[in-house]
């Protein structure tokens, strides 16, 4: 569990980030934080793994306020993958690049070597091959591979699918999908909505350092004036089913109030239409 307990956060001691957030997310969770720049989504993830400490107020992970968690017990805890992978990757080959957090940690296993060769094989990389020579998409599907094999209870996420065609974007999101049902608490920063609609559970809403709005991903969706408050635009499938209850109330609203996935929001408007024989 990761709790955020009045968080105010700074860079400079002066200016603040983050103000006043609260919020917590439960073992097992996938939540997508969406904002637009500046909301302070980063910042809010930099202080869940420790990179930062809060000016004020409390982030606990498991109970334990980062402020008195070490380093490595932090990393043992929680992955992180940054934004731009250029600032993770460190190593001269794409295998030593996989096994960096297990060196840094204590040592190489041969679980550590079995698990990394796994790896390899899921993603196609060539172990030999120097990660800076790589292109931009492969060096991101390089950097989420080294925090992925680490196996660590929580994953977070900042613009995960950045600089991936469609292809890669898929593959690293339906990766992403079977360490979450698998146990792992996902924690994802996110500006395609599209993606935040197919995949989280639950959606934090920041605009200006402050928490305006969280719930299930499809309910803050449909609340036009939080998607108005932090400029967003929600997934075409919402926007398309709000569109059709504003045309015909009386089978549509009824029929996707409850949904909180794409398949139910789906089946909704199928169910619907039926009903109303709409095309």
């Amino acid at each position: 569990m990761i709790q955020f307990k009045n968080v105010v956060s700074s860079y400079d001691g002066v200016t603040p980030i983050l103000k006043d957030v609260s919020f917590t997310i439960d073992d097992g969770d996938f939540v997508a934080f969406v904002g637009t720049n500046g909301a302070g989504k980063s910042t809010t993830m930099r202080l869940c793994n420790g990179l930062l400490k809060p000016d004020s107020g409390e982030v606990l992970i498991d109970g334990m306020p980062t402020t008195r968690l070490r380093t490595s017990e932090l990393a043992r805890r929680v992955g992180f993958l940054f934004q731009n992978p250029d600032r993770q990757i460190c190593c001269g080959t794409v295998k030593e690049e996989l096994l960096f957090g297990f060196t840094a940690q204590g040592g190489v296993t041969p679980e550590a070597e079995e698990r990394v060769d796994a790896i390899i094989r899921e993603f196609g990389f060539d172990p030999e091959a120097e990660p800076y020579l790589l292109n931009r998409g492969t060096r991101q599907l390089l950097a989420l591979a080294s925090i992925i094999v680490m196996e660590t209870p929580v994953i977070i996420l900042d613009e995960p699918t950045t600089g991936l065609d469609y292809r890669e974007c898929m593959k690293v999101m339906e990766v992403i999908e079977r360490l979450h049902k698998q146990g792992t608490t996902v924690i994802m920063v996110c500006h395609d909505m599209e993606i935040v609609a197919d995949f989280a559970e639950r959606v934090i809403v920041m605009t200006g350092g402050k928490v305006i709005d969280q719930g299930p991903t499809f309910q803050i969706m449909r609340n036009s004036e939080t998607m108005r408050a932090a400029d967003l635009i929600p997934a075409q499938i919402t926007d398309i089913s709000m569109r059709l209850a504003e045309q015909l109330p009386s089978l549509v609203s009824d029929a996707f109030a409850d949904a909180n996935t794409v398949d139910e929001m789906v089946a909704a408007l199928e169910a619907a239409s039926r009903k109303g024989g709409v095309a």
